[in-house]
């Protein structure tokens, strides 16, 4: 079986990449973007995440049976964050416990106070 040969620039570019993101992490970390400040830093750990899988796990150059694995890897994760959003958002659905005895506690208040 051959294996594919990497030049070093190939490695160096991507470092340099990767260097670039680390530092762009860091200055978003300094700005206020609101509500966007996960969403920039998920997307850049995303694109640092798809180098290190592209190049350094030598996807990229894989046929087969390691790509499958790989974008069934990405499908599964895809599936577990849409049950965990769905768990998440739909937290406010159930009542709240202070509530439940208020409303039996309070039409007995004023006989208790006689």
């Amino acid at each position: 079986m051959s294996e594919h040969i990497v030049p070093v620039k190939v490695y160096i570019g991507v470092w340099a990449g990767l260097l670039v993101l680390t530092g762009l992490t860091t200055g978003a970390a300094y700005i206020d973007l609101g509500v966007f400040n996960t969403v920039v830093a998920l997307a850049i750990a995303v694109a640092k995440m798809t180098l290190v899988v592209l190049f350094f796990m030598h996807v990229k150059y894989t046929p087969g049976i390691p790509r499958i694995v790989m974008v069934a890897a990405v499908f599964w994760l895809a599936i577990m964050m849409s049950l965990m959003l769905a768990d998440e958002l739909t937290r406010h659905w159930t009542p709240v416990a202070h509530s439940w005895g208020a409303g039996v506690l309070l039409p007995l208040l004023p006989h208790v106070l006689r």
